[in-house]
């Protein structure tokens, strides 16, 4: 049984956008990226769909909002794990010999 490949999204707009140029069939570009033709057809839809949220608030994705008080709760959980972790590890070392 193959395993499942992850392509990036670099790979992706590359073949999607060859198949969009249509100088070569599907079943040609498939055989070429090694890719099966389905998932170009899919890779060419989403890249038709999603082509005019490019041109959309200047092509920049707004930044998301930071609470910060969502912030000072997460580093107090990092302070809390860090602590709890140094705390087992001094505690394991007796029965892992190191």
């Amino acid at each position: 049984m193959r395993k499942r490949r992850n392509h990036d999204a670099g790979f992706k707009a590359r073949v999607a956008l060859e198949a969009v140029k249509g100088e070569c069939t599907v079943s040609e570009l498939a055989a070429e990226y090694g890719v099966h033709p389905t998932m170009i057809h899919q890779w060419k839809k989403a890249l038709l769909d999603g082509a005019a949220d490019i041109f959309e608030c200047g092509g920049q994705k707004p930044a998301a909002e930071v609470d910060e008080e969502t912030v000072r709760s997460l580093h107090a959980k990092i302070g809390e794990l860090a602590i709890a972790n140094d705390f087992l590890s001094r505690k394991l070392k007796p029965w892992i010999g190191k």
